[in-house]
């Protein structure tokens, strides 16, 4: 039978501030990245987070980001891949500390933001992205954008890699994901998200902005936690997948 992880972004709200619909969410994902205090999160929002996946029964990965709160993560930094590594080991480190003072392990670790979008892009940041999470804990499956260089990473570093698949973001015709500058980069509407998450499972295609059709692999498929409507969609898009005999359920 065919399966698939669905996963969100959680975790990302800090101090006075709330970022996300986390509580709402959580029942329809199996999988929740959470963030590490630098994007968003702080160690009180990490605690929590952590408490209410493991009650929610769904499994817990690291989201570790730039250090930019201002730019919830999303803006480009000059960094090389040495800093990369220790912002990832910092990051995962961090989380796993508070997974362990639960009670539970780590399942995944999936970079944020502009520190995805640069990696899948330069071989030196996805291998240093992959050698941090292997130096951490190699039993961690490392989350990367489908068909991309980090998988190639990941696998080169010795780890189990999951080709993840994005049903809210449109895609350009080489599989990168269309820029978020651009108008037309966010799908719009629940009812379409899920039925091109079910494609992408069933078919193992999706059509992008270009109007043409190109293959992809999905092992988890991402819900961004941050939108208006990050709650509905979750719900459209697990009601559609198992509603086309998709089973629905972590990679751990």
């Amino acid at each position: 039978m065919t399966s698939v992880d669905l996963n969100c972004d959680m975790g990302e709200s800090f101090g006075a501030y709330q970022i996300g619909a986390d509580s709402a969410v959580m029942p329809w994902i199996t999988s929740a990245n959470i963030a590490c205090g630098f994007h968003g999160g702080d160690p009180g929002v990490m605690r929590r987070t952590v408490a209410a996946a493991k009650e929610a029964k769904v499994a817990i990965g690291a989201h570790p980001g730039f250090p930019d709160l201002m730019g919830f993560g999303r803006r480009a930094m000059d960094v090389t891949p040495q800093e990369v590594y220790d912002l990832v080991v910092y990051q995962v480190g961090a989380l796993g500390a508070f997974a362990a003072a639960a009670g539970v392990r780590m399942q995944h670790v999936k970079p944020h933001g502009a520190l995805y979008n640069m990696a899948v892009k330069d071989a030196a940041l996805s291998d240093a992205i992959a050698q941090a999470v292997r130096d951490v804990d190699a039993r961690l499956v490392l989350f990367g954008l489908a068909g991309s260089i980090m998988i190639v990473a990941g696998e080169r570093a010795g780890l189990r890699t999951a080709h993840e698949v994005f049903a809210d973001r449109n895609y350009m015709a080489d599989g990168s994901l269309v820029s978020r500058k651009r108008s037309d980069a966010m799908v719009h509407g629940a009812a379409e998200a899920a039925a091109r998450a079910v494609r992408m499972v069933t078919e193992g295609k999706i059509l992008t902005v270009d109007g043409v059709d190109i293959a992809i692999r999905a092992d988890t498929i991402c819900i961004h936690g941050d939108g208006p409507d990050a709650a509905a969609y979750a719900r459209a898009i697990r009601e559609g997948l198992e509603g086309a005999g998709v089973t629905v359920r972590a990679l751990g």
